[in-house]
């Protein structure tokens, strides 16, 4: 059976939260020896770089219009990327912020409702209060213990939320009605360019929030082979591929359901902790990647019916 183009952008998304559980290892290795902003800023500065050795064409076809799309989505990124390390550096729960972090991708949805109109079908409303209920079983063992970290983290959500959905909009085709009732059509932003320019942003707005609070010279003395291996491993794998896998994804389809898929990210993080760190999982961890696996199934129920059927 031919895939869709749905079908083909739930796959790739698939692959996008192996790659995104992938980069948590390397990244976690690589903020143990050095300042978290400065690491990403490195690591998407860096990425972006590769990425324009290849998307010059793209890049030059670029018009004022779509550059200001582009830096928009890269600027809303780079944000919730700050927020998400201020929660990181200021929370004492890290499982908590997971689940916290986590409910971006639950709120894509509910932002792309809410901010801009969008249909959302029956199986999504269905499924996200189980994939809910399943990371809440995955990250938070011990508890909520609500503080200034998480309070960052819940921050951090609802702008990746509207990151998605913008990222999703950019990367595709629009109509947009004006307030005079004129409708304007935005063309789609080809994925590489797209990637390239929100990669750059993300690292220079980073980097100046870098500059501004955290220690350069002790940071760049201390660099070892090692960690520059992990720099260049997040780079590459967890944000040059990552990121053009999910923008190319969500090119495939404007609506932003098909994003509920990420919710996978965080199980596969902890599996591949438990086999990277020696982390072990207790038994409502396993529940609560069963609630999120089921999640995707509700999500996804006439495509799951029809397999049923061809079977």
């Amino acid at each position: 059976m031919p895939f869709s183009r749905a079908h083909k952008a739930d796959f790739l998304l698939l692959v996008v939260t192996l790659l995104a559980a992938i980069s948590w290892m390397f990244s976690r290795e690589a903020v143990l020896a050095m300042p978290p902003l400065l690491f990403m800023s490195l690591r998407f500065l860096l990425a972006s770089f590769l990425l324009s050795l290849v998307a010059l064409p793209q890049l030059a076809k670029l018009d004022v219009g779509q550059l200001w799309r582009c830096v928009r989505v890269g600027l809303v990124f780079g944000i919730a990327m700050s927020f998400w390390v201020l929660g990181l550096a200021f929370a004492s729960h890290v499982g908590e912020g997971a689940f916290l972090t986590s409910l971006g991708v639950v709120l894509v949805p509910v932002i792309a409702r809410v901010v801009f109109a969008e249909s959302v079908p029956g199986s999504t409303w269905l499924a996200l209060p189980v994939a809910v209920a399943g990371l809440a079983l995955l990250s938070l063992e011990q508890g909520l213990h609500l503080e200034a970290g998480q309070l960052l983290f819940i921050t951090a959500a609802a702008i990746f939320a509207l990151y998605f959905n913008l990222n999703t909009r950019a990367a595709n085709t629009i109509a947009i009605r004006r307030a005079n009732g004129e409708i304007v059509e935005h063309t789609r932003i080809p994925a590489l360019a797209l990637t390239t320019v929100v990669l750059a942003v993300v690292g220079v707005v980073t980097g100046v929030l870098s500059l501004c609070f955290e220690p350069w010279q002790s940071a760049l003395s201390d660099l070892t082979g090692t960690l520059i291996m992990w720099i260049v491993l997040s780079a590459t794998v967890g944000t040059a591929l990552r990121f053009l896998v999910q923008t190319y994804a969500q090119s495939l389809s404007l609506q932003s359901h098909g994003v509920v898929i990420m919710v996978l990210e965080p199980m596969w993080t902890a599996l591949m902790a438990a086999a990277w760190f020696g982390e072990g999982m207790s038994t409502l961890q396993l529940l609560g990647c069963g609630l999120i696996f089921l999640s995707l199934l509700v999500n996804r129920w006439r495509a799951v019916r029809k397999l049923i059927r061809i079977g």
